[in-house]
Protein backbone atom coordinates (compact mmCIF):
# COMPACT_ATOMS: atom_id res chain seq x y z
CA UNK A 1 0.00 0.00 0.00
CA UNK A 2 3.04 2.46 1.11
CA UNK A 3 4.39 1.59 -2.57
CA UNK A 4 1.50 2.35 -4.16
CA UNK A 5 1.31 6.01 -2.66
CA UNK A 6 4.70 6.36 -3.45
CA UNK A 7 4.05 5.92 -7.11
CA UNK A 8 0.85 7.53 -6.85
CA UNK A 9 2.13 10.60 -5.53
CA UNK A 10 5.13 10.87 -7.75
CA UNK A 11 3.11 10.44 -10.95
CA UNK A 12 0.88 13.09 -9.89
CA UNK A 13 3.89 15.26 -8.99
CA UNK A 14 5.93 14.35 -12.47
CA UNK A 15 1.79 15.41 -14.27
CA UNK A 16 1.17 18.86 -12.55
CA UNK A 17 4.77 19.85 -13.18
CA UNK A 18 5.20 18.46 -16.71
CA UNK A 19 2.05 20.40 -17.51
CA UNK A 20 3.06 23.58 -15.84
CA UNK A 21 6.26 23.32 -17.65
CA UNK A 22 4.25 22.55 -21.50
CA UNK A 23 1.81 25.24 -20.70
CA UNK A 24 4.23 27.93 -20.50
CA UNK A 25 5.76 26.96 -24.54
CA UNK A 26 1.83 26.52 -25.08
CA UNK A 27 0.75 29.53 -23.84
CA UNK A 28 3.14 32.18 -25.19
CA UNK A 29 3.45 29.81 -28.80
CA UNK A 30 0.15 30.46 -29.56
CA UNK A 31 -0.30 34.40 -28.51
CA UNK A 32 3.18 34.93 -30.55
CA UNK A 33 1.13 33.09 -34.09
CA UNK A 34 2.84 29.65 -34.30
CA UNK A 35 0.88 26.86 -35.14
CA UNK A 36 0.45 24.43 -32.14
CA UNK A 37 0.03 20.66 -33.54
CA UNK A 38 0.06 18.76 -29.89
CA UNK A 39 -0.34 19.67 -26.58
CA UNK A 40 0.94 15.69 -24.89
CA UNK A 41 1.55 14.66 -21.63
CA UNK A 42 3.47 11.67 -21.59
CA UNK A 43 5.51 10.69 -24.12
CA UNK A 44 4.94 7.59 -26.71
CA UNK A 45 1.88 6.59 -28.13
CA UNK A 46 -1.61 9.25 -27.15
CA UNK A 47 -3.80 7.17 -25.02
CA UNK A 48 -6.05 9.95 -24.89
CA UNK A 49 -6.46 12.25 -27.75
CA UNK A 50 -9.25 15.26 -28.21
CA UNK A 51 -8.78 17.99 -31.26
CA UNK A 52 -9.53 21.59 -30.01
CA UNK A 53 -12.25 23.53 -31.42
CA UNK A 54 -10.47 26.34 -32.80
CA UNK A 55 -8.70 26.78 -36.39
CA UNK A 56 -5.69 25.07 -35.27
CA UNK A 57 -7.44 21.63 -34.22
CA UNK A 58 -4.31 21.56 -31.96
CA UNK A 59 -4.46 17.64 -30.02
CA UNK A 60 -4.84 17.44 -26.48
CA UNK A 61 -3.06 14.08 -25.97
CA UNK A 62 -2.22 11.67 -22.73
CA UNK A 63 0.57 9.45 -23.74
CA UNK A 64 1.24 6.19 -22.58
CA UNK A 65 4.90 6.94 -21.34
CA UNK A 66 4.00 9.28 -17.88
CA UNK A 67 7.44 10.74 -17.54
CA UNK A 68 7.66 14.17 -19.45
CA UNK A 69 5.53 15.86 -21.90
CA UNK A 70 5.99 17.79 -25.33
CA UNK A 71 4.17 20.36 -27.46
CA UNK A 72 5.08 19.94 -31.06
CA UNK A 73 4.73 23.11 -33.65
CA UNK A 74 4.47 23.27 -36.98
CA UNK A 75 8.39 22.70 -38.33
CA UNK A 76 8.98 22.67 -41.82
CA UNK A 77 12.01 20.50 -40.74
CA UNK A 78 9.82 17.84 -39.90
CA UNK A 79 7.71 17.34 -42.92
CA UNK A 80 5.89 19.38 -46.16
CA UNK A 81 4.31 22.67 -45.13
CA UNK A 82 1.74 24.55 -47.47
CA UNK A 83 2.57 27.81 -48.46
CA UNK A 84 0.09 29.41 -46.93
CA UNK A 85 1.08 28.01 -43.23
CA UNK A 86 5.08 28.78 -43.95
CA UNK A 87 4.57 32.32 -41.83
CA UNK A 88 3.67 29.85 -38.58
CA UNK A 89 6.28 27.69 -38.90
CA UNK A 90 8.80 27.74 -36.15
CA UNK A 91 11.86 28.05 -38.52
CA UNK A 92 9.97 31.24 -40.05
CA UNK A 93 9.06 32.53 -37.05
CA UNK A 94 11.38 35.99 -35.79
CA UNK A 95 14.28 34.84 -32.97
CA UNK A 96 12.95 36.90 -30.60
CA UNK A 97 9.58 35.06 -30.70
CA UNK A 98 11.01 31.85 -30.96
CA UNK A 99 13.63 32.51 -28.23
CA UNK A 100 10.41 33.62 -25.75
CA UNK A 101 8.50 30.09 -27.13
CA UNK A 102 11.63 28.31 -24.98
CA UNK A 103 11.99 30.35 -22.06
CA UNK A 104 8.40 30.49 -21.48
CA UNK A 105 8.46 26.73 -19.97
CA UNK A 106 11.19 27.29 -17.51
CA UNK A 107 9.51 30.64 -16.85
CA UNK A 108 6.48 29.11 -15.92
CA UNK A 109 8.03 26.26 -13.24
CA UNK A 110 9.42 29.27 -11.74
CA UNK A 111 6.68 30.97 -11.68
CA UNK A 112 4.40 28.21 -10.17
CA UNK A 113 7.00 27.29 -7.32
CA UNK A 114 6.58 31.41 -6.49
CA UNK A 115 2.91 30.90 -6.38
CA UNK A 116 2.96 27.79 -3.99
CA UNK A 117 5.44 28.93 -1.64
CA UNK A 118 3.02 32.29 -1.92
CA UNK A 119 0.00 30.38 -0.49
CA UNK A 120 2.26 27.88 1.86
CA UNK A 121 3.24 31.20 3.56
CA UNK A 122 -0.55 32.84 3.48
CA UNK A 123 -1.65 29.10 4.64
CA UNK A 124 1.02 29.33 7.93
CA UNK A 125 3.41 26.75 8.72
CA UNK A 126 5.33 25.78 11.91
CA UNK A 127 9.09 26.36 12.03
CA UNK A 128 11.93 25.27 14.49
CA UNK A 129 14.36 28.09 15.51
CA UNK A 130 17.90 27.40 15.01
CA UNK A 131 18.92 26.44 18.55
CA UNK A 132 22.05 24.57 19.35
CA UNK A 133 21.69 21.09 21.46
CA UNK A 134 24.46 18.97 22.00
CA UNK A 135 28.04 19.61 20.70
CA UNK A 136 30.18 17.15 19.74
CA UNK A 137 34.06 17.45 21.67
CA UNK A 138 36.79 18.35 19.61
CA UNK A 139 34.71 18.80 17.06
CA UNK A 140 34.86 22.26 15.03
CA UNK A 141 31.62 23.00 16.45
CA UNK A 142 33.31 22.72 20.18
CA UNK A 143 36.90 24.55 18.35
CA UNK A 144 34.32 27.50 17.10
CA UNK A 145 32.90 27.89 20.38
CA UNK A 146 29.77 26.98 19.86
CA UNK A 147 27.73 26.16 23.17
CA UNK A 148 24.55 24.47 23.70
CA UNK A 149 21.55 26.94 23.90
CA UNK A 150 22.85 29.31 21.52
CA UNK A 151 20.41 30.32 18.71
CA UNK A 152 21.72 30.73 15.65
CA UNK A 153 20.67 33.85 13.96
CA UNK A 154 23.20 34.71 11.18
CA UNK A 155 25.42 32.91 8.69
CA UNK A 156 27.92 34.65 7.05
CA UNK A 157 26.00 37.87 5.63
CA UNK A 158 22.39 35.96 5.65
CA UNK A 159 20.01 36.50 8.56
CA UNK A 160 18.18 32.88 9.87
CA UNK A 161 15.01 32.34 11.18
CA UNK A 162 14.40 28.65 10.96
CA UNK A 163 16.17 25.26 11.01
CA UNK A 164 15.77 25.18 7.00
CA UNK A 165 16.81 28.52 6.12
CA UNK A 166 20.12 27.55 8.85
CA UNK A 167 21.14 23.70 6.63
CA UNK A 168 20.31 25.89 2.94
CA UNK A 169 23.09 28.96 4.63
CA UNK A 170 25.16 26.23 5.96
CA UNK A 171 25.64 24.57 3.00
CA UNK A 172 25.68 27.30 1.19
CA UNK A 173 28.74 28.79 2.96
CA UNK A 174 30.76 25.43 3.87
CA UNK A 175 31.04 24.32 0.54
CA UNK A 176 32.92 27.69 -0.52
CA UNK A 177 36.11 27.39 1.21
CA UNK A 178 35.34 25.57 4.61
CA UNK A 179 35.07 28.82 6.60
CA UNK A 180 31.61 30.01 8.02
CA UNK A 181 31.00 32.85 9.96
CA UNK A 182 28.44 32.51 12.35
CA UNK A 183 26.58 35.10 14.83
CA UNK A 184 24.53 33.18 17.76
CA UNK A 185 22.50 34.65 20.45
CA UNK A 186 23.32 33.86 24.17
CA UNK A 187 22.06 35.16 27.14
CA UNK A 188 20.42 37.53 25.27
CA UNK A 189 23.64 38.86 23.62
CA UNK A 190 25.17 38.48 20.30
CA UNK A 191 28.29 36.67 19.76
CA UNK A 192 30.49 36.35 16.37
CA UNK A 193 32.05 32.74 15.91
CA UNK A 194 33.38 31.07 12.81
CA UNK A 195 33.40 27.23 11.68
CA UNK A 196 36.39 25.78 10.04
CA UNK A 197 36.83 22.59 8.36
CA UNK A 198 40.10 22.17 6.37
CA UNK A 199 39.79 18.43 5.55
CA UNK A 200 37.62 16.46 4.17
CA UNK A 201 35.00 19.11 3.03
CA UNK A 202 33.67 17.49 0.72
CA UNK A 203 32.58 14.45 1.70
CA UNK A 204 30.67 16.47 4.38
CA UNK A 205 28.41 17.98 1.67
CA UNK A 206 26.88 14.82 1.30
CA UNK A 207 22.91 14.17 2.16
CA UNK A 208 22.89 14.15 5.57
CA UNK A 209 26.44 14.73 6.55
CA UNK A 210 26.98 18.18 7.48
CA UNK A 211 25.93 18.87 10.89
CA UNK A 212 27.46 15.44 12.20
CA UNK A 213 30.44 16.39 10.38
CA UNK A 214 30.59 19.88 12.36
CA UNK A 215 30.00 18.29 15.29
CA UNK A 216 26.97 19.51 16.62
CA UNK A 217 23.02 19.25 16.61
CA UNK A 218 19.56 21.35 16.93
CA UNK A 219 17.28 21.43 19.47
CA UNK A 220 14.48 19.23 18.62
CA UNK A 221 11.58 17.37 19.71
CA UNK A 222 11.45 14.64 22.91
CA UNK A 223 9.88 11.39 21.92
CA UNK A 224 9.51 7.74 23.85
CA UNK A 225 12.16 5.65 21.95
CA UNK A 226 11.42 1.87 21.58
CA UNK A 227 12.63 -1.06 19.36
CA UNK A 228 10.10 -2.54 17.29
CA UNK A 229 12.24 -5.29 16.27
CA UNK A 230 15.43 -6.90 16.82
CA UNK A 231 16.65 -9.34 13.86
CA UNK A 232 18.25 -12.79 14.97
CA UNK A 233 22.24 -12.13 14.54
CA UNK A 234 22.17 -8.39 14.62
CA UNK A 235 24.47 -6.26 17.08
CA UNK A 236 21.33 -5.16 19.17
CA UNK A 237 20.24 -8.92 19.46
CA UNK A 238 23.86 -9.90 20.56
CA UNK A 239 23.33 -6.67 22.76
CA UNK A 240 20.61 -8.38 24.41
CA UNK A 241 18.09 -5.59 23.13
CA UNK A 242 14.30 -6.90 22.80
CA UNK A 243 11.33 -5.62 21.15
CA UNK A 244 9.49 -3.38 23.13
CA UNK A 245 12.39 -1.93 25.02
CA UNK A 246 12.16 1.72 25.76
CA UNK A 247 15.93 2.78 25.16
CA UNK A 248 16.19 5.84 28.07
CA UNK A 249 19.64 6.36 27.65
CA UNK A 250 23.71 5.90 25.59
CA UNK A 251 26.94 6.46 27.66
CA UNK A 252 25.29 8.40 30.37
CA UNK A 253 23.38 10.85 28.32
CA UNK A 254 19.16 10.64 27.59
CA UNK A 255 17.95 9.47 24.35
CA UNK A 256 15.52 12.25 23.06
CA UNK A 257 14.45 10.66 20.20
CA UNK A 258 14.94 8.18 17.90
CA UNK A 259 16.83 10.51 15.38
CA UNK A 260 19.01 11.39 18.27
CA UNK A 261 19.82 8.05 18.88
CA UNK A 262 20.67 6.65 15.59
CA UNK A 263 23.01 9.93 15.52
CA UNK A 264 24.39 8.49 18.75
CA UNK A 265 24.76 4.87 17.51
CA UNK A 266 26.00 6.25 13.41
CA UNK A 267 28.51 8.04 15.68
CA UNK A 268 30.03 4.97 17.57
CA UNK A 269 31.65 2.76 15.13
CA UNK A 270 33.67 -0.24 16.65
CA UNK A 271 33.22 0.73 20.43
CA UNK A 272 30.93 -0.18 23.24
CA UNK A 273 28.25 1.61 23.83
CA UNK A 274 26.43 1.56 27.26
CA UNK A 275 22.56 1.69 27.14
CA UNK A 276 19.91 2.07 29.63
CA UNK A 277 16.39 0.49 28.84
CA UNK A 278 13.14 0.30 30.08
CA UNK A 279 12.18 -3.53 30.08
CA UNK A 280 7.93 -4.55 31.62
CA UNK A 281 8.76 -1.47 34.27
CA UNK A 282 12.19 -2.58 35.38
CA UNK A 283 15.79 -0.66 33.66
CA UNK A 284 18.37 -2.43 32.86
CA UNK A 285 22.16 -1.78 31.87
CA UNK A 286 23.30 -3.36 28.78
CA UNK A 287 26.56 -2.91 26.61
CA UNK A 288 26.40 -3.01 23.08
CA UNK A 289 29.59 -3.56 20.83
CA UNK A 290 29.12 -1.49 18.05
CA UNK A 291 29.97 -2.82 14.45
CA UNK A 292 31.37 -0.49 11.98
CA UNK A 293 30.06 -0.74 8.75
CA UNK A 294 31.12 1.39 4.97
CA UNK A 295 28.18 3.73 4.18
CA UNK A 296 28.94 6.31 1.24
CA UNK A 297 32.52 5.92 1.79
CA UNK A 298 31.86 6.61 6.08
CA UNK A 299 32.60 4.28 9.00
CA UNK A 300 29.42 4.85 10.89
CA UNK A 301 27.85 2.52 13.89
CA UNK A 302 25.39 0.29 13.57
CA UNK A 303 23.07 -1.89 15.68
CA UNK A 304 20.59 -3.68 13.11
CA UNK A 305 17.06 -2.73 14.85
CA UNK A 306 14.33 -1.06 13.89
CA UNK A 307 12.99 1.80 15.93
CA UNK A 308 9.15 3.20 16.85
CA UNK A 309 8.64 6.63 18.34
CA UNK A 310 6.03 8.08 20.73
CA UNK A 311 4.09 11.80 20.19
CA UNK A 312 6.60 14.25 20.09
CA UNK A 313 6.70 17.53 22.73
CA UNK A 314 9.27 20.09 21.85
CA UNK A 315 10.98 22.47 24.47
CA UNK A 316 9.36 25.80 25.38
CA UNK A 317 9.97 28.33 22.44
CA UNK A 318 11.44 26.67 20.03
CA UNK A 319 8.46 26.58 17.44
CA UNK A 320 6.94 29.76 16.16
CA UNK A 321 4.40 29.64 13.74
CA UNK A 322 5.42 31.71 10.13
CA UNK A 323 2.21 33.47 8.16
CA UNK A 324 1.72 36.23 5.95
CA UNK A 325 -0.89 38.23 3.83
CA UNK A 326 -1.65 38.29 0.33
CA UNK A 327 0.57 40.70 -0.83
CA UNK A 328 3.13 39.96 1.66
CA UNK A 329 2.66 36.49 0.91
CA UNK A 330 3.62 37.15 -2.45
CA UNK A 331 6.85 38.82 -1.85
CA UNK A 332 7.89 35.65 0.27
CA UNK A 333 6.90 33.51 -2.73
CA UNK A 334 9.32 35.46 -4.89
CA UNK A 335 12.12 36.09 -2.58
CA UNK A 336 11.71 31.78 -1.76
CA UNK A 337 11.86 31.40 -5.85
CA UNK A 338 15.09 33.13 -6.13
CA UNK A 339 16.47 31.77 -3.10
CA UNK A 340 16.37 28.29 -4.11
CA UNK A 341 16.93 29.32 -8.14
CA UNK A 342 20.55 30.69 -7.33
CA UNK A 343 21.66 27.83 -4.84
CA UNK A 344 20.35 25.07 -7.17
CA UNK A 345 23.39 26.72 -10.11
CA UNK A 346 25.36 27.47 -7.13
CA UNK A 347 25.55 23.52 -5.86
CA UNK A 348 25.59 22.38 -10.10
CA UNK A 349 28.26 24.67 -10.17
CA UNK A 350 30.18 23.27 -7.29
CA UNK A 351 29.00 19.83 -8.36
CA UNK A 352 30.86 20.18 -11.58
CA UNK A 353 33.91 21.89 -9.98
CA UNK A 354 34.43 18.62 -7.22
CA UNK A 355 34.00 21.19 -4.27
CA UNK A 356 29.78 19.23 -3.40
CA UNK A 357 29.18 15.78 -3.48
CA UNK A 358 27.96 14.16 -6.66
CA UNK A 359 25.72 12.04 -4.28
CA UNK A 360 23.49 15.24 -3.78
CA UNK A 361 22.30 14.78 -7.23
CA UNK A 362 18.94 12.68 -6.71
CA UNK A 363 16.90 10.20 -9.78
CA UNK A 364 13.88 9.26 -9.89
CA UNK A 365 13.44 6.84 -7.03
CA UNK A 366 14.64 9.56 -4.38
CA UNK A 367 12.25 12.22 -6.00
CA UNK A 368 9.49 9.25 -5.89
CA UNK A 369 10.49 8.75 -2.29
CA UNK A 370 10.20 11.80 -1.77
CA UNK A 371 6.81 12.43 -2.95
CA UNK A 372 5.38 9.80 -0.79
CA UNK A 373 6.84 10.42 1.87
CA UNK A 374 5.48 14.59 1.65
CA UNK A 375 2.02 13.14 0.34
CA UNK A 376 1.47 11.32 3.88
CA UNK A 377 2.94 14.35 6.08
CA UNK A 378 -0.49 16.38 4.21
CA UNK A 379 -1.04 18.92 1.44
CA UNK A 380 1.31 21.56 2.70
CA UNK A 381 4.40 19.50 2.96
CA UNK A 382 3.29 17.72 -0.95
CA UNK A 383 3.04 21.38 -2.06
CA UNK A 384 6.40 22.23 -0.72
CA UNK A 385 7.65 19.17 -2.47
CA UNK A 386 6.20 20.47 -5.69
CA UNK A 387 7.62 24.23 -5.41
CA UNK A 388 11.19 22.45 -4.59
CA UNK A 389 10.99 20.28 -7.86
CA UNK A 390 9.90 23.21 -9.99
CA UNK A 391 12.16 25.25 -9.12
CA UNK A 392 14.51 22.69 -10.23
CA UNK A 393 13.41 21.68 -13.32
CA UNK A 394 13.10 25.77 -13.88
CA UNK A 395 16.91 26.06 -13.49
CA UNK A 396 17.70 22.75 -15.23
CA UNK A 397 15.59 23.32 -18.16
CA UNK A 398 17.65 26.70 -18.80
CA UNK A 399 21.31 25.36 -18.93
CA UNK A 400 23.04 25.98 -22.15
CA UNK A 401 22.50 21.74 -22.70
CA UNK A 402 21.02 20.92 -26.12
CA UNK A 403 18.01 18.77 -25.90
CA UNK A 404 16.95 21.26 -23.01
CA UNK A 405 15.27 24.74 -23.63
CA UNK A 406 18.56 26.51 -23.13
CA UNK A 407 20.83 24.87 -25.70
CA UNK A 408 18.18 25.45 -27.78
CA UNK A 409 17.95 29.31 -26.73
CA UNK A 410 21.61 29.30 -27.42
CA UNK A 411 21.04 27.89 -30.95
CA UNK A 412 18.67 30.74 -31.74
CA UNK A 413 21.34 33.85 -30.26
CA UNK A 414 24.02 32.05 -32.54
CA UNK A 415 21.69 32.16 -35.47
CA UNK A 416 20.60 35.91 -34.71
CA UNK A 417 24.30 36.63 -34.76
CA UNK A 418 25.52 35.04 -37.70
CA UNK A 419 22.43 35.87 -40.06
CA UNK A 420 21.69 32.64 -40.07
CA UNK A 421 20.81 28.93 -38.48
CA UNK A 422 23.59 26.41 -37.27
CA UNK A 423 24.78 23.89 -39.67
CA UNK A 424 22.47 20.46 -39.79
CA UNK A 425 26.32 19.02 -38.61
CA UNK A 426 26.80 21.60 -36.41
CA UNK A 427 23.65 20.60 -34.37
CA UNK A 428 23.58 16.90 -35.10
CA UNK A 429 27.17 17.49 -32.98
CA UNK A 430 25.32 19.38 -30.20
CA UNK A 431 22.57 16.91 -30.23
CA UNK A 432 24.83 14.28 -29.43
CA UNK A 433 26.84 16.05 -26.34
CA UNK A 434 22.99 16.63 -25.25
CA UNK A 435 22.50 12.83 -25.25
CA UNK A 436 25.62 11.75 -23.88
CA UNK A 437 25.70 14.45 -21.19
CA UNK A 438 21.88 13.54 -19.90
CA UNK A 439 22.85 9.86 -20.18
CA UNK A 440 25.44 10.46 -17.79
CA UNK A 441 23.71 12.43 -15.78
CA UNK A 442 21.16 10.13 -15.53
CA UNK A 443 22.71 7.26 -14.98
CA UNK A 444 24.79 9.35 -12.21
CA UNK A 445 21.54 9.71 -10.79
CA UNK A 446 20.39 6.16 -10.88
CA UNK A 447 23.52 5.39 -8.99
CA UNK A 448 22.62 7.27 -6.28
CA UNK A 449 19.30 5.94 -5.86
CA UNK A 450 20.74 2.62 -6.04
CA UNK A 451 23.41 3.22 -3.31
CA UNK A 452 21.15 4.67 -0.95
CA UNK A 453 18.72 2.36 -0.66
CA UNK A 454 20.83 -0.27 -0.60
CA UNK A 455 22.65 1.06 2.36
Amino acid sequence: MKSLVFVVAFLVAIGILVAVHEFGHYWVAKRLGFKVLRFSIGFGKPLVTVAGRDADRTEYCLSAIPLGGYVKLLDEREGEVSAEELPRSFTRRPVRHRVAVLLAGPAMNLLFAALLYAVLAMQGSEAAKPIVGQVRLDSPAAVAGLERGDEIVRVGARDVADTEELQIDLMREFSGDGVVPLTVRRAGELRALTLRVATDRRALTEPGRLLPGLGFDLATWRADVTVQDVPPGSAGARAGLAAGDRLLAADGVNIANAADFVSTVNGAPGRDLRLQVERSGRRLDLVAAVPAVLDHGLTLGRLGVTLAEGPRTWPPGVLFVRRAGPIAALGVGVGKTWEMSTLTVQMLWRIVTGRVSAKNISGPLSIAEFAGVSAFLGPSAFLGFLAVISVSLGVLNLLPVPLLDGGQVVYQTVEAVKGSPLSERAQALGQQFGIALLVLLMSLAFYNDISRHLH
